[in-house]
């Protein structure tokens, strides 16, 4: 992006930039900056979906940017998504609600593996149980994908590798302390994070943060 045959250098006057990874805020920022500098325009996209939610152009894009970039940019989100929310004029504000949202799905991902493990230590299938839960209260689509995933103990391959679940769960945690809002789960869940990826590497689902509650369960 910087250097001197990076894409800032290489893009025209006018040209958009659209960043659909989940980077920090800080960074974020910076290309924001750089791109006002280069007289170009600078949108944050970031997306909410799993490889087969895109390949099915399901996703669901979280959009940041002067509104009328992102506005020209909507018949290309209009392909990849079911809906595209916008969440600011500045770009960061995208990566923040990214962070925030594969922090809550972390979480979600924490809690069902201890319940699974608790239900599965005591003999209750826990493929019944996953049905219980999401003919009940927990009807959300991350309850069914993730708690399938667990139940089966499916850890690979990954479609979103740990490594990936530590570097958001990291990122959340700087954008907390930029603001200064203590986030205690949040460093708990990075510990499980670096844990896995201390004890077995990086190749197996994020899920598998929770692995080590089945072995003992």
């Amino acid at each position: 992006m910087f250097g001197d045959h990076g894409l800032i250098g290489s893009l025209g006057n006018g040209a958009v930039h659209v960043s659909m990874s989940t980077i920090s805020v800080a960074l974020s920022e910076r290309l924001a900056a750089a791109h006002a500098n280069g007289g170009q325009r600078f949108v944050a996209a970031p997306v909410f979906g799993r490889p087969e939610a895109a390949a099915a152009g399901k996703l669901f894009i979280v959009a940041a940017g002067a509104p009328d970039v992102v506005d020209a940019c909507r018949p290309l989100f209009e392909a990849m998504a079911q809906r595209t929310f916008s969440v600011g004029d500045e770009p960061n504000a995208a990566n923040l609600v990214k962070l925030s949202g594969n922090f809550l799905i972390a979480s979600v991902i924490e809690a069902l593996g201890e319940a699974m493990a608790l239900v599965g230590k005591a003999g209750i299938d826990r493929r019944r149980y996953l049905e219980l839960l999401t003919s009940t209260p927990f009807t959300a689509p991350i309850y069914e994908t993730y708690g399938g995933l667990i139940a089966d103990q499916k850890f690979e391959p990954a479609g979103f590798a740990a490594p990936l679940g530590e570097k958001d769960i990291r990122l959340t945690v700087a954008a907390a302390e930029s603001h200064r809002v203590p986030m205690p789960l949040a460093s708990l869940l990075r510990d499980r994070f670096l844990t896995l990826l201390a004890d077995v590497g990086d190749a197996l689902e994020q899920i598998a943060a929770g692995k080590a509650l089945f072995a003992r369960g």
